[in-house]
């Protein structure tokens, strides 16, 4: 297989479309895209590659997504590619789009506890995250930014979508699950998705930091992942113990817990 970074391409159907959208403020969720068409026609990720993959990019504007898409697909052949946008999820057009171009693609709903991804959504650029995804509890006044909102909608987006997958192309995992037994997993995905599960292959995949895209980019495309993970990309496993549903949440001041539709939600992913 071939992990890519971000590449965040089926947000829009097509390039002319999408291009707009990753300027400014959103210029960064472009730097995926932009370093891996360096490093796989370039072999390099640099300036100058960088500037190359910005060409690259401009030529194709007057296609679609999904053309570009299996164009990388092909370049990377025999190849496939693991590809985790996380903008996918907030729109469920976007996730069509996916099986629209790759039929037979098999899907990873990876979760995360709502109260710890909420924490983490919550020191994630000051807040900013969540202001872009409009995660707000408005029974308050002012309304009030809560990523427990924004938990939900992604996993109902998600959880929606796969309604429409067949059993044996979709798979849901704690995100917990993994971290306590990363080996063991390992093993399990590697049989739902037809590899060989040599040992050395598990080995491997624990050492993300091998990976091209597993540091801070060059200049005009330092990203393509989440900055945490770029500046200490190695793996470490943990012993994650469960964490309550009833308690109160850790980014409010008002006492608030979490809201009945994401306990509720949250327990049907495997969550007490």
């Amino acid at each position: 297989m071939y992990g890519v970074p971000e590449l965040n391409l089926f947000l829009e159907e097509r390039m002319e479309r999408l291009l707009p959208r990753m300027t400014g403020a959103n210029q960064f969720m472009l730097h995926g895209l932009l370093r891996m068409v360096a490093q796989i026609y370039a072999g390099e990720q640099n300036i100058y590659s960088i500037e190359m993959a910005q060409r690259w990019i401009r030529s194709r504007l007057d296609r679609t997504t999904a053309d570009v898409y299996r164009e990388l697909a092909e370049r990377v052949a025999p190849l496939r590619i693991l590809d985790k946008s996380p903008a996918y999820a907030a729109n469920p057009g976007n996730l069509l789009r996916i099986e629209a171009c790759f039929e037979g693609a098999y899907y990873l709903h990876l979760t995360r506890h709502p109260i710890t991804q909420g924490r983490s959504l919550a020191e994630l650029a000051g807040g900013k995250m969540l202001m872009m995804s409009h995660s707000y509890d408005f029974t308050t006044i002012p309304p009030t930014l809560d990523p427990q909102y924004a938990w939900m909608n992604l996993q109902h987006n998600i959880m929606d979508f796969l309604e429409g997958v067949p059993a044996e192309r979709k798979r849901t995992l704690r995100g917990e699950d993994f971290l306590n037994n990363p080996k063991s997993q390992m093993l399990a995905l590697f049989d739902w998705l037809g590899i060989a599960c040599a040992p050395e292959a598990v080995e491997a995949t624990l050492h993300p930091e091998h990976s091209p895209y597993a540091h801070v980019g060059p200049c005009g495309a330092h990203l393509g992942n989440d900055i945490n993970f770029l500046r200490q990309p190695a793996f470490k496993q943990k012993n994650i113990k469960e964490q309550s549903l009833e308690a109160e949440l850790p980014w409010r001041s008002d006492g608030k817990k979490l809201i009945p539709e994401v306990r509720r939600l949250a327990i049907k992913l495997g969550y007490n």
